[in-house]
C-alpha cells in the first residue's frame, strides 16, 4: 500500500506543482522521480542510474523524430500551406458547409501543427467564410477547434502521441493508422456537436480578412497537393513499414523488405518529409534554415517538448525499477478496468493541469511498469493503450488550458459560454474516442 500511496502522491505533486505553482513540467517530473525513489527506499545509486538511463533512452528513441515533425509543421504554417489545404477542402465540400469543412481542415492540419497554432492560422479564413455563408462564428469555430484537438492528441507526428508511442514502445505505424480512424470518429462527433448545439449561440463573424486579402495570401501559398505531401508521404512510409514487418510478410522478404523497413523508419520518413517541406515556400531562402529562421524557431519549440518527454521517461524508469508493478498488478487486475485505466488517469491529469502533451507523457510514463501485469504486451495492445491515453488527454479543455483561451478569446466568447460549448465539446470527443478504442479492443484482443 505504501508504494500505491507514493504513486498517488507523486501524480498529485506533478499536477499541483504545474497547475497551481506554475512549476515547469520538466522539473515537476524530475522532482517526482527523485521523491518517489527516495520514499520507496530505492538505493541512491539506483535512483540516479534510473533517471539518467530513462531520460537518455527516451530521448534517444524519439528526440530526432519530434524535431523533424515540428520542422515540417513550421514550414507548413509559415509558407501558407495550411491555408492552401483549407481552401482546397472548402472547394470540394462547398462553402455552404463551412462547419464540416473546418472540422476536416482541423483534422488534417493538426497532424503536424499544434492545435493552438492551427486555430490562429485558420481563424481569419473561418471568419470570412462564416460571414459569407451567413452563419454564427461559433459553430464553425468549435468544429475547427474539435477537429484540431482530435488529431493533436491522437495522431503522430504531433509531439504528444509521438512521445507516448516512444515511451510505451508501441509501433508508430499502427498508432498512426488506428489514430487516424479514431480521430475521424472524434472529428465527426465534434462536427455534429458544433452544428446541432454550438451553432445555436450567435457571434457575428466580423471578418478580419476580405476576399481580396485571402486571395493575396493564397497567391503566395503552395498548392494544396504540395502542402499535403510532407504530411501524407511520411505517414504512408511509416504505415508501409508496419505492414511490411507483419509476420505474414505481405510485401515480400529480402532486399525489398529491408528497403521498406529503412524508408519507413520514423527518422528517415520524416527526414523525407522535411525535404518535401522545403519545397513549400514560394522561394526557399537560406535564412529560413538558419538559427533565427524557420528551422531555428522549430528547434526552440521542439526543445521544450523533448525535455518534458525525457523527464517523463526518467520518471517512468524509476517506477519501472521499483517493485510497484508487482504491487499494482494485483490490485488493478481485480478492478477489471482494462483499456479504460489509461484513459481515466490521462483525463484526470489533463483536467487538473491543462496540457494534453503533459497528460500524454505523464500517463504513458506511469503505464510503463503496468503494461505486462495488465496484459498489454502485444503490438495492437500497446497501440490501443497510447490511443486510450490520447483520448483522455482531450478531457477536458477549460481555464487551465491555453487552447481554451485561444479559442474563446479569438472568437469573442465569454468564459461561461466557453465552458458550456468548448469544454463540453472536448468531453464529448474524448468520450467518443475512448468508446471507439474500446470497440477496437473488443474486436482485436
Amino acid at each position: 500500500m505504501l508504494l500505491i500511496i507514493l504513486l498517488i502522491i507523486s501524480v498529485l505533486f506533478i499536477v499541483v506543482s504545474v497547475c497551481k505553482f506554475r512549476l515547469h513540467p520538466f522539473l515537476a517530473l524530475l522532482f517526482a522521480a527523485i521523491g518517489f525513489g527516495l520514499c520507496a527506499r530505492m538505493p541512491l545509486p539506483e535512483i540516479v542510474k534510473s533517471i539518467n538511463s530513462g531520460f537518455g533512452e527516451t530521448i534517444g528513441s524519439i528526440g530526432i523524430v519530434i524535431i523533424f515533425g515540428v520542422i515540417i509543421g513550421t514550414f507548413l504554417e509559415h509558407s501558407g500551406g495550411a491555408f492552401a489545404i483549407a481552401e482546397r477542402i472548402l472547394n470540394i465540400i462547398g462553402q455552404q458547409h463551412v462547419p464540416m469543412a473546418m472540422a476536416i481542415i482541423g483534422y488534417f492540419v493538426s497532424i503536424p501543427v499544434f492545435a493552438d497554432s492551427g486555430f490562429v492560422i485558420l481563424i481569419p479564413l473561418n471568419r470570412a467564410l462564416s460571414k459569407k455563408a451567413g452563419i454564427s462564428l461559433v459553430g464553425s469555430s468549435i468544429a475547427l477547434a474539435l477537429g484540431l484537438t482530435a488529431t493533436h492528441c491522437l495522431v503522430p507526428p504531433t509531439p504528444g502521441p509521438l512521445a507516448a508511442t516512444g515511451i510505451l514502445g508501441a509501433d508508430l505505424g499502427l498508432v498512426i493508422l488506428l489514430g487516424l480512424v479514431v480521430g475521424a470518429v472524434a472529428t465527426a462527433v465534434g462536427w455534429l456537436f458544433a452544428v446541432k448545439f454550438a451553432a445555436k449561440t450567435y457571434i457575428d463573424p466580423n471578418p478580419e480578412l476580405s476576399a481580396t486579402d485571402i486571395e493575396a495570401k493564397l497567391k503566395e501559398a503552395p498548392s494544396a497537393f504540395k502542402a499535403l505531401t510532407p504530411i501524407l508521404i511520411p505517414i504512408f512510409l511509416i504505415v508501409l513499414k508496419s505492414v511490411s514487418d507483419l509476420p505474414a510478410n505481405p510485401l515480400g522478404q529480402g532486399n525489398l523488405k529491408i528497403f521498406f523497413s529503412f524508408i519507413g523508419e520514423p527518422v528517415i520518413a520524416l527526414l523525407i518529409g522535411i525535404f518535401l517541406a522545403l519545397r513549400l515556400p514560394k522561394k526557399l531562402q537560406m535564412q529560413m534554415l538558419s538559427t533565427d529562421g524557420w528551422v531555428g524557431q522549430a528547434l526552440l519549440s521542439s526543445a521544450l517538448i523533448i525535455l518534458v518527454t525525457g523527464a517523463g521517461g526518467a520518471f517512468g524508469k524509476v517506477l519501472r525499477n521499483s517493485p510497484i508493478d508487482q504491487v499494482i498488478s494485483g490490485s488493478l487486475s481485480k478492478a477489471n478496468l482494462g483499456i479504460l485505466l489509461p484513459f481515466i488517469i490521462s483525463a484526470a491529469i489533463k483536467s487538473a493541469q491543462g496540457s494534453s502533451t503533459v497528460a500524454l507523457i505523464t500517463t504513458s510514463s506511469l503505464m510503463v511498469p503496468l503494461m505486462s501485469p495488465l496484459g498489454f504486451e502485444s503490438g495492437i495492445a500497446k497501440a490501443l493503450v497510447v490511443l486510450s491515453i490520447a483520448a483522455g488527454a482531450m478531457v477536458v479543455s477549460h481555464a487551465n488550458d491555453s487552447f481554451f483561451w485561444v479559442v474563446t478569446q479569438m472568437i469573442g466568447m465569454d468564459v461561461k459560454t466557453g465552458y458550456k460549448i468548448h469544454t463540453v465539446g472536448t468531453l464529448i470527443i474524448g468520450t467518443a474516442s475512448i468508446l471507439t478504442v474500446w470497440l477496437i479492443c473488443l474486436a482485436a484482443l
